[in-house]
């Protein structure tokens, strides 16, 4: 299976879905559906460590790369989760070079990073644990703030990112704007195609949190890393639309989550 880092490398768009319940049984699913990556969110999502330990394991039953989102920019955590078997990180407001180059670090082993040597769980399952992490573990921070945008080229040439995530909600609200996708609006629109063209210039993917109806457009902004699908806003729309048809009203889907 090919790791996101060698489908971008290869040009690829990836596709992803989103874990905010802890559930293997869900975790399972969303594994096998045929995602390139399924995101486990310990920063809203209901999950703790255990959780994230066990939903990394049920994801490897699938061909989907387990990648986490931790609760902040610490260290400890990012190794903990790497050594829990996550093949990449997505870490949150980061919005420095100097934040940006903390991530690198907690990410990567001497001599690049400072991350601990200890994969507990990860090291079961490749024979070269430290070869395979160095050229395959997906270093991704998230960009949600003016303040991140102000800084867009200083953090976007920090060596040893992969790509960057926007969380369209913290950005939007960091903008003004109510949390959400505000497509339209020419302040959240101008934000995107700034971060797109900046993770163009510093050849970095730019990936954000969408939705399945949001995929079209979102490729054609120039975005190669999209969410587009999370747990629990398919499972409350599912029974959502089921209740309205047994009532005879019209189901109303979802646009999806806003992370």
């Amino acid at each position: 299976m090919q790791s996101l880092r060698e489908k971008w490398a290869g040009g690829a768009t990836t596709f992803g879905g989103w874990l905010s319940i802890p559930s293997i049984v869900t975790a399972e699913t969303a594994g096998r559906v045929g995602f390139d990556y399924v995101c486990v969110d310990s920063q809203h999502g209901a999950i703790d460590y255990a959780n994230v330990l066990a939903l990394v394991q049920a994801l490897s039953l699938g061909e989907s790369s387990a990648v986490v989102r931790v609760p902040w920019n610490e260290p400890g955590i990012i190794g903990k989760v790497l050594d829990a078997g996550a093949e990449g990180v997505i870490v949150p407001m980061v919005n420095s070079r100097a934040e940006a180059e903390a991530v690198v670090r907690a990410c990567r082993y001497a001599p690049v990073g400072s991350r601990s040597f200890g994969p507990t769980v990860a090291g079961m399952r490749r024979k070269s644990y430290v070869s395979w992490a160095v050229d395959n573990v997906a270093v991704v921070p998230m960009i949600e703030t003016v303040e991140a945008l102000g800084n867009l080229d200083e953090i976007l040439t920090t060596p040893g990112l992969d790509a960057i995530y926007v969380g369209p909600a913290d950005l939007s609200l960091s903008l003004g704007l109510p949390p959400g996708n505000n497509d339209g609006a020419a302040a959240f629109d101008d934000a995107l195609a700034a971060i797109v063209a900046a993770c163009g210039r510093a050849g970095v993917v730019p990936g954000i949190h969408a939705s399945g109806p949001l995929a079209e457009r979102r490729m054609e902004q120039g975005f190669r890393m999209i969410t587009v699908g999370t747990d629990l806003v398919a499972l409350r729309a599912a029974l959502a639309d089921d209740l309205a048809t047994a009532k005879g009203a019209t189901p109303k889907g979802s646009d999806g989550a806003i992370y």
